[in-house]
């Protein structure tokens, strides 16, 4: 089988369109289709970019056809606590409804949806994305690929099914071991900054643990672990890592993941791990990686519009 794996999308259809018709995929009776390849997304199609239901409304009529797959991001389980309410506390949502934070992030989605008989309805197909797909050859996931994480979710999520109720809540209640493994699997591992360092993140807040690159696993400080925006690395305490902290030793087969916000010219991290998030949602390109089962990733395989 041969894929396209796409990255992060976040509303930006004009550029999904543009990205697909270079990968040779056309459109027939509205679901954009390739003769011989299947597109596999990533996960965060919505959120910040001009045409929400638009990306979503192609994705969804792709996968249903099985011309793609999508694995759910970050912010598909986060629109998903947004409407979801608390099993303990039923006047409130599983995702506060804060204006400054997690409304202004999901403010392009809502506008398009939030009121409408569309909104449940999506929402209803977010919860069957899957978390991670492991293909023959090929794993993808939107940020980590972790088994101890992984392992953690066994039970409470099984492949091929739909995300339940009770791994909704759990993975919303800070402290269980399922909020802990979402949080690797749909946002990367992190760690806390030794006491009284932080720094602020691309949306100015506050952080006082920072997201690691788990796929480098000679990393050794602070700084050279740190996944922050171009530029800021020098706000990174460059002290020893803490002993108890371990990297993911992995030796399967390629990963590819977007999430992580990178820049430049789109390139493989190594022959095992390829991000395909370079910030479309801020200006950057669309990227996909054409696999074609090949045992080790390669630059020339990335494709961007």
């Amino acid at each position: 089988m041969a894929f396209d794996v796409i990255g992060d999308v976040h509303g930006q259809f004009d550029k999904l369109v543009g990205l697909l018709a270079r990968l040779g995929y056309c459109e027939s009776d509205g679901v954009w289709r390739h003769p011989d390849r299947t597109a596999v997304f990533v996960g965060d199609l919505i959120d910040r970019g001009p045409r929400q239901l638009a990306t979503v409304d192609l994705v969804r009529r792709m996968v249903e056809t099985g011309a793609a797959k999508c694995v759910m991001g970050n912010h598909e389980f986060n629109a998903i606590a947004w409407v979801t309410r608390d099993p303990h506390r039923p006047n409130r949502f599983l995702r506060p409804h804060s204006k400054r934070g997690n409304r202004k992030q999901h403010h392009a989605f809502l506008k398009e949806v939030e009121g409408t008989h569309r909104h449940a309805d999506i929402i209803a197909w977010f919860r069957t994305l899957p978390l991670w797909l492991d293909l023959d050859g090929l794993r993808v996931v939107h940020a980590c690929w972790h088994q101890e994480s992984m392992d953690a979710l066994a039970g409470l999520w099984i492949p091929g099914r739909a995300v339940t109720d009770e791994l909704i809540a759990l993975g919303n209640q800070k402290g269980h071991s399922a909020f802990a493994a979402l949080e690797v699997v749909c946002k990367g591992p992190e760690i806390p900054l030794p006491a009284g360092q932080s720094f602020k993140d691309k949306e100015g807040k506050v952080r006082h643990s920072v997201r690691v690159r788990w796929w480098q696993e000679d990393v050794s400080t602070y700084r050279n672990a740190a996944i922050v925006p171009h530029g800021e690395e020098d706000l990174i305490p460059d002290e020893p890592l803490p002993a108890e902290w371990k990297g993911h030793p992995y030796a399967g087969p390629p990963v590819l993941f977007g999430h992580y916000w990178f820049s430049g010219k789109p390139g493989v991290i190594s022959p095992r791990f390829a991000c395909l998030d370079y910030s479309v949602a801020r200006g950057g390109p669309l990227v996909a990686y054409r696999w074609d089962g090949e045992r080790e990733l390669m630059s020339e395989k990335l494709v961007w519009m």
